[in-house]
């Protein structure tokens, strides 16, 4: 029996459910004990859809707000995001409605199951695409909700959260090690990214690190147009 669209992206999405749920969980209860109304949390997380940045704005909340402050970390937080977009320009050439959604919707673990996900013949990649876009949308608010409503009734705190993604990022990795034929991309990532943390601090580190890996992977597609 072939299997659907939303079928293949639900279970490659299961990974980033259980993630998101717990993580939004806890930006939820870490909101509420901020002292924020248990529907700030999913209107932030609809409304701005970027895990860290929502934790760091949801402190700068309570202090003296200054627009371009945030402006900036926002940037800089989030401009990782535009090497993701270009990585999916080739996969996401739908042209209809529905790319613009999957652009808003390209959070890092959006992208790490996107593009690494085998899509059996016959399914539609690009509705495959669209609904992982759109479930994992939905995992990351509906755990927001769950904190914040909980928030209401218990004023808890789970340190660790943060591992989660972490944990979810490891086990992906490796998943794309046993399939890749050619381990130079990962191998490179591991090495360039610890080698830019020494040099230039925790700051700047992903920024410079996704700048040289653009550099290299363009320098190697160059090599294989002229070989």
């Amino acid at each position: 029996m072939p299997r659907s669209a939303f079928n293949v992206a639900w279970h490659a999405s299961l990974p980033v459910l259980f993630g998101y749920l717990i993580l939004g969980l806890g930006y939820g209860l870490y909101m509420h004990n901020l002292g924020f109304a248990w529907w700030y949390p999913p209107l932030m997380a609809a409304t701005i859809y970027g895990g860290s940045v929502e934790f760091v704005i949801a402190t700068m909340l309570t202090q003296h707000f200054n627009p371009l402050t945030v402006l900036l970390i926002t940037f800089v937080v989030g401009f990782r995001q535009f090497f993701y977009a270009v990585s999916m320009l080739n996969r996401y050439d739908s042209g209809d409605w529905r790319q613009w959604l999957r652009i808003y919707g390209l959070s890092d673990e959006t992208f790490a199951v996107n593009y690494t996900l085998h899509v059996p013949t016959g399914v539609n990649r690009q509705t495959v695409y669209t609904w992982v876009t759109v479930l994992d949308y939905g995992y990351w608010i509906s755990g927001a909700l769950f904190g914040g409503c909980l928030g209401q009734a218990l004023a808890l705190q789970i340190p660790g959260l943060e591992f989660v993604m972490t944990a979810l990022f490891i086990v992906l990795c490796l998943d794309q090690w046993q399939r890749e034929s050619d381990h130079l991309s990962t191998l490179s990532g591991l090495v360039l990214t610890a080698l830019t943390l020494w040099l230039v601090g925790k700051t700047y580190f992903l920024l410079v690190t996704l700048l040289l890996l653009v550099l290299e992977y363009s320098w190697l597609d160059w090599r294989r147009r002229q070989s």
